[in-house]
């Protein structure tokens, strides 16, 4: 990598990925209309959908967001229908969130989503694969985590 001034915009990582990110959720803005949901929303759904009822905590962990965040949109997901929160029998401190009738029928309008936004992006899968990798590398070393990898 040649010299560059390190206070050039162009030299900023982290300036990239903030607008690569943006760019990212228009596109998942546009593909989620159908479903009526917001991208954040779309993440929780996956989790749901790999494995349904998961504690608040478990969710929140997942999705790197506190429950300040996360508490009130779940509860717009339960307003829509999507989802229900349960006290958890064992330990009334703990909420679990559960897929509805509603939610699980989305699974399937959603799974055409992944492959429209490789479309999208118009990046093969090998270079994908790299990318993903070193994204997963980054934030597990920011995280103090070592990979699995």
């Amino acid at each position: 990598m040649e010299d560059q001034n390190p206070l050039l915009l162009e030299s900023q990582i982290c300036f990239k990925i903030y607008t690569l990110e943006r760019e990212i959720t228009k596109l998942y803005r546009n593909l989620l209309e159908d479903l009526d949901m917001t991208y954040p929303q779309y993440l929780v759904m996956l989790l749901l959908w790999e494995k349904d009822a998961m504690t608040v905590k478990e969710i929140g962990k997942r999705l790197f967001l506190d429950s300040g965040t996360l508490t009130p949109m779940l509860k717009r997901m339960e307003v829509n229908g999507i989802i229900e929160r349960k006290r958890s029998a064992k330990d009334e401190r703990s909420v679990i969130i559960s897929l509805t009738n509603k939610g699980k029928e989305l699974k399937e309008k959603a799974e055409c989503i992944p492959s429209k936004l490789v479309e999208d992006i118009s990046m093969d899968n090998a270079e994908l694969t790299i990318l993903n990798k070193t994204l997963t590398n980054m934030l597990y070393r920011l995280q103090g985590e070592t990979t699995s990898n």
